[in-house]
């Protein structure tokens, strides 16, 4: 068992390591080629910090462990919105801009039912993975025409973070450097956890689901608590809202679209996961509808609930499941 957990931590941290090497150097890489602020904050941050869970998604459909693959998605957006964005918002409370409200919060709740749909008899096929695909490219397209109106507060803060690279074409070769060798890491990372993850559900006599529910959705998600925890410090809060909410949509559009094309026979989804865990990751989604909306913002008493609901879920995977 100690080994198992050995190579957990190891594939943890090469996954945030080779998160932070891909965002910092795609961020920086794309404020240099003029990518419109918003957009990189909604795109290349929220893929980048998305590919952790793609790496994972893959290898344990590629290996047979579907059950792993979707419960990271569906752990790792319970996570995203009632841990870290409730988090988020305990700090500081939490301002919601309209673009939220008008097209990430709508998607991230079409999406999560659209998912629940899909999963209902069992399996994610390839031609249902290719149609959430589709439907992230769709909601790239929307964001690149929504990107086109951004305020010039989320130009300022782009501009802090990324202006002072832009006079230095030398840095070029390194962000480039930074995408490539992140990637790799990504990758050898994602291959490691999920091996250590699969051999310690085996040893637990747990299912696959649940290592994905909790240990691989929590550790796939330090990447986006750490970027929206400085976003937050830094008084960042457009890209922190973006970053949560934007990732979320690619989860399951992007990350489990792409992870879905790779089996064959599709993906078998478990039962807890159809009954409990994606209907409650369609529950959180719904559950922003009417805090986002009332006075457009996430207060801290708010933010606060967002993690004690997080806690009791968690409490319960861990009684019921183990």
């Amino acid at each position: 068992m100690a080994l198992a957990i050995v190579w957990i931590c190891i594939g943890l941290t090469a996954l945030i390591a080779g998160a932070e090497l891909l965002v910092r150097g795609g961020s920086a890489l794309a404020a240099r080629l003029g990518i419109s602020p918003l957009l990189i904050g909604l795109t290349v941050v929220a893929l980048g910090t998305s590919t952790p869970e793609l790496a994972v998604g893959i290898d344990a459909a590629v290996q047979g462990n579907g059950s792993l693959a979707v419960g990271n998605i569906a752990g790792t957006n319970t996570v995203n919105i009632l841990l870290i964005l409730g988090l988020s918002a305990a700090l500081q409370p939490l301002a919601i801009q309209m673009q939220t409200l008008r097209l990430e919060l709508p998607v991230i709740v079409f999406a999560s039912a659209t998912l629940l749909g899909f999963a209902w008899d069992g399996v994610l096929s390839r031609l249902e993975g290719l149609v959430l695909l589709t439907m992230g490219v769709i909601f790239t397209l929307a964001v690149i025409r929504i990107a086109r109106r951004e305020t010039m507060k989320v130009k300022l803060e782009f501009a802090r973070e990324f202006g002072p690279r832009r006079l230095a074409k030398r840095q070029t070769v390194t962000e480039m450097l930074m995408l490539a060798v992140g990637l790799i890491v990504i990758v050898v990372g994602a291959d490691w956890l999920v091996d250590g993850a699969v051999a310690l559900a085996r040893l637990w006599h747990v299912s696959d689901a649940f290592i994905g529910l909790t240990i691989v959705a929590i550790g796939t998600s330090a990447p986006e608590l750490v970027t929206t925890v400085i976003s937050t410090i830094r008084g960042d809060r457009d890209i922190a809202i973006g970053n949560l909410i934007g990732s979320s949509v690619y989860n399951i559009l992007v990350i489990l679209g792409v992870t879905c094309l790779f089996p064959a026979n599709g993906i078998d989804v478990s039962t807890h996961l159809i009954w409990i865990d994606i209907p409650v990751m369609l529950g959180v989604a719904l559950l922003c509808v009417p805090v986002f909306v009332s006075g457009r913002q996430i207060s801290r008493v708010e933010g606060g609930l967002f993690v004690s609901a997080y806690v009791a879920y968690l409490s319960y995977l861990i009684i019921q499941r183990t």
